[in-house]
């Protein structure tokens, strides 16, 4: 319901005369954006008021305009056009029907960005889960599992991190004309479930400690304690916040009496380890957490605005301000830890101190501030006792005194604008403070020093020291961050939502270019991208600023410097194995293939067909050992699953077809060359001239190295299946998968007998430029990354076209592979494979062709009906949102060994190119 007063009210108007009356009353000049009276209300009264959250995985959640139900929308890319933009809302029927009505006012995703927990008005708490797509939510704790109660509404809440150390990187510094990027292995911060399960730490308005925690066998249970001492009474908190810390969990509380509070806390699990391989362990052996108080309180005192100034007294100025302000936002900060040592800087607490829109100022008050930021520091030290204690005798010669924890106050930071969020953002290391006006500032959260743009350029931390900015847009009274913080989503007073993305110059700012500016803002794109690589976040939110932004150059500027932070050595024509393990490589690849998509009907550039092509490579490569590996020990009735082996099937066919397409462009090649064969100086003139993507995968040694290992697995599965006791569907896909590799018209020795000729012909020509170990790796990101042919491997080209294929002329049924149909696999850029990508789609992980239905059909996956099917079990069709491919499969899967197969491939919530999954259409049983 909107305040009477809150488009401001010129009282004089009311009785005609301009100078009549001096109330102090906001005139009608003064503009207040909408919905900030009432924003700001919510955040004096309770801590715990966010309507709109972005998960690291990708989702947002926002609480709808009524407050009775949750929506969830995500970042997609559109098939038809290539543009990212958000997803159409899908709402989550299930906690609206779980929480009967009650109005919802919080909620708050744990640091995976798989659960999500949301806070009603009489502190009832669900939690959801994401378990197979962006737009799939499934219930996992009902709220009427807790008492309806006033008392109980949160004001406070935590989940538990995750007991994983992720790679992390400290900062970027130039190094001679070079960017050097500090890697290191963060350790993570407890408590922890000992199952490695969920667990939320909430405090309720009548000062109780509750903590929600799921078992092993994915049920959820509760302890609590009384968090105030009870001897006195602080009446009501109206906020909390909590921070997790090496010495435990540090509460600060605000009270009605407004009186700040410390505490500290520690969670014990008794037992302290899970072992989830012990065979039958009875819910009575689940680790069960217990409360542990370290009582050291300590009360704050405080008045607005501070006593510390700089010259002048601020209280001689403002001698009735403290009465106007009202705490809007309390939290305790811990400083992003710049190394693996396990130490950590000292936390503070940050309050927001704001007055109403429309306060009424006493008369003659000068103007004050909107909202007031005051810090305090935690500190440890001895207590000062009186000198006089010095001259008393003591019985005891080793007097150890107990250290106190003190609060020091710091200098306020004032604004004439109100503040309505702050934010920690960029894993720890940017102090984000949003204001009315939608602007934000950012701060450095160790010393809160302003970043305003390059002051170094040679050392970047971030992307808001580097000079990134957020342009001014409409305001939004609730705002949150995307996962790397480049983009922001807001949610007006009306329930819409809207997204900013943050701005830099690139160096072409003041009529002159800037090559310092442009190279730390491109170092901080890749420092981002790294973070969010070593800490497995979703990383789409900086793939839209890199595609609406950056120009075609500057994006290759951008991956030269990711493949070199992530120190991937693209030189892999000797190290086989290394390639299978890295971490970062399908990262890399996947954002390199998603720059140069521009449409689903439209062939890739050839910049994008090399990556796109090596994720599929990778894709089919991990298939055979895993198959081989999951199907040991795979007792009877069922000892190969029907679903796995047509997986397999589907990219046996994709993997012959494929090798097949490159063979036979690199015979028209050859054809091609032919004329010029006698003729170095034309021969490499023409080569300049070409682009061929059959010829960047063969010379690439990454893609070569893949292709190998396929060539082993179709060798594996041919041979160690044969006599396999199958039967029915599974029976007749292994039948088909032994045809097509006795049909192809080329075995597949012959093709490693290619591979063969092309490793040799590629580790002459680096031999005989003298190119060692440590000058291959450039080379071969050349051929990634740009796709060209570097000149050292223009005499492997030469041996190529000129020795190998015509030797391999007469191992192959040529007029077969010419006649052969490569359209499905979508790299031509011919009439016929245009054709196919605008009739059908194949499933990504299957490799299976899909009629293209004329229409989707949407479903909202939030629904009770859907969750019913779900049960059931049904055929379910995915897109992914970052490349636009689709897979069909049925849900849940039929066997253990099809779900274990999925999992450990990594496909359960995520495409082969790592973008996450939406629900496209609807399931059916």
């Amino acid at each position: 319901m909107p305040l009477i007063m809150e488009d401001g009210i010129n009282v004089d108007d009311l009785f005609g005369e301009s100078t009549s009356l001096e109330l102090g009353l906001p005139t009608g000049t003064t503009t207040t954006t909408k919905g900030l009276a009432q924003r700001l209300d919510e955040m004096r009264l309770v801590g715990c008021c966010q309507k709109i959250a972005w998960s690291r995985l990708g989702c947002i959640a926002y609480i709808s305009q009524d407050s009775l139900r949750v929506n969830v929308r995500h970042l997609r890319c559109q098939q038809s056009d290539g543009k990212w933009v958000l997803s159409e809302e899908t709402p989550l029927n299930q906690i609206a029907e779980a929480h009967d009505g009650h109005t919802l006012v919080h909620l708050c995703w744990n640091e995976s960005g798989l659960e999500l927990a949301v806070a009603d008005s009489s502190g009832r708490v669900s939690i959801c889960s994401i378990p197979i797509a962006l737009n799939s939510i499934n219930g996992s704790r009902q709220a009427a599992f807790d008492v309806d109660d006033d008392g109980a509404r949160i004001v406070g809440m935590m989940w538990l991190n995750q007991h994983r150390s992720v790679h992390s990187f400290y900062q970027a510094a130039k190094v001679q004309g070079r960017w050097a990027y500090s890697p290191f292995r963060r350790r993570p911060i407890g408590p922890f479930h000992p199952a490695g399960k969920a667990a939320l730490l909430c405090i309720t308005r009548s000062g109780v400690m509750k903590l929600l925690y799921q078992n092993p066998d994915n049920r959820w249970a509760e302890i609590t304690a009384e968090l105030k001492n009870t001897s006195y009474s602080d009446r009501l908190f109206t906020h909390a916040a909590l921070v997790a810390t090496q010495a435990g969990i540090l509460i600060a509380t605000h009270s009605t009496c407004q009186k700040i509070s410390l505490y500290r806390v520690s969670i014990q699990w008794n037992p302290p380890q899970w072992d989830p391989t012990q065979p039958k362990q009875t819910p009575q052996q689940y680790p069960v957490p217990s409360f542990r108080f370290v009582h050291s309180k300590v009360e704050v005192p405080y008045n607005i605005p501070s006593n510390r100034g700089t010259g002048e007294n601020p209280d001689e100025h403002y001698p009735l301000a403290s009465s106007l302000y009202c705490l809007t936002s309390l939290q305790v900060i811990l400083p992003a830890s710049d190394n693996s040592a396990g130490s950590t800087p000292n936390p503070w607490i940050v309050a927001v101190f704001s007055i109403p829109p429309h306060a009424i100022l006493p008369h003659q008050q000068p103007q004050i501030p909107a909202s007031t930021i005051v810090r305090w520091q935690l500190e440890t030290g001895a207590p000062a006792l009186h000198p006089k204690f010095d001259e008393v005798a003591s019985k005891k010669s080793n007097v150890q005194v107990k250290p106190k924890t003190i609060l020091r106050r710091l200098d306020d930071i004032t604004s004439d604008r109100h503040v309505i969020s702050v934010d920690q953002t960029e894993y720890g290391n940017v102090l984000a403070v949003s204001y009315d006006d939608s602007s934000v500032s950012f701060f450095d959260p160790k010393t809160m020093s302003v970043f305003d743009g390059i002051d170094d350029a040679n050392t970047v931390t971030s992307l808001a020291q580097a000079g990134f900015h957020y342009p001014l847009d409409s305001a939004g009274i609730y705002i949150s961050f995307s996962p790397n913080a480049c983009v922001v989503v807001g949610l007006d007073s009306d329930g819409q939502t809207r997204l900013r993305i943050m701005e830099h110059s690139y160096g072409a700012g003041s009529g002159h270019y800037d090559e310092n500016k442009f190279s730390a803002a491109v170092a901080s794109l890749t420092l981002a991208f790294c973070r969010g690589c070593g800490g497995e976040v979703n990383t789409d939110d900086i793939l839209l600023l890199l595609i609406r932004q950056l120009s075609q150059d500057a994006q290759t500027v951008f991956l030269n410097e990711v493949y070199r932070a992530l120190s991937i050595n693209c030189n892999f024509t000797t190290e086989h194995d290394k390639l299978m393990n890295h971490p970062y490589i399908p990262r890399a690849l996947s954002i390199q293939a998603a720059l140069g998509f521009k449409s689903k009907f439209k062939a890739r550039s050839i910049t994008s067909n090399v990556p796109w092509a090596i994720i599929q490579l990778r894709q089919a490569a991990i298939i055979y050992p895993f198959f081989i590996q999951y199907n040991k020990g795979v007792q009877a009735p069922e000892p190969h699953d029907p679903d796995v082996l047509r997986m397999v099937l589907g990219n046996t066919k994709w993997a012959i077809d494929f090798s097949l397409y490159i063979l036979n462009e690199l015979f028209d090649l050859a054809d091609d060359f032919e004329s010029v064969s006698n003729d170095q100086e034309a021969f490499n003139q023409k080569l300049k001239s070409t682009s061929s993507f059959p010829l960047i995968i063969l010379l690439s040694s990454m893609s070569r190295a893949f292709l190998r290992f396929i060539c082993r697995g179709l060798r594996g599965i041919h041979a160690g299946y044969a006599n396999a006791p199958l039967t029915g569907d599974s029976r007749v896909y292994y039948a088909e998968i032994c045809a097509a590799l006795e049909s192809s018209p080329v075995r597949t020795d012959v093709y490693e007998k290619l591979l063969t000729y092309v490793d040799s012909a590629v580790k002459h020509a680096y031999t005989g430029a003298g190119f060692g170990d440590n000058e291959r790796p450039n080379p071969e990101k050349e051929l990634l990354v740009s796709s060209r042919i570097p000149p050292v491997l223009v005499t492997a080209v030469s041996t190529i076209l000129r020795q190998t294929v015509p030797a391999m002329r007469g191992e192959v049924d040529r007029m077969s592979i010419y006649l052969g149909d490569y359209s499905w696999l979508g790299f031509g850029s011919d009439s016929r494979t245009e054709a196919f990508r605008r009739s059908r789609d194949v499933d990504i992980i299957k490799k299976a062709p899909i009629p293209r239905a004329g229409t989707s059909v949407s479903l909202n996956l939030g629904s009770s009906e859907a969750n019913s099917k779900n049960t059931q079990g049904g055929h379910l069709t995915r897109r992914c949102v970052r490349c636009c491919e689709i897979s069909e499969a049925m849900y849940p899967p039929r066997s253990v060994l099809a779900f274990r197969m999925i999992y450990k491939l990594g496909h359960l919530r995520s495409c082969i190119c790592g973008g996450m999954w939406n629900l496209e259409a609807g399931m059916t049983a």
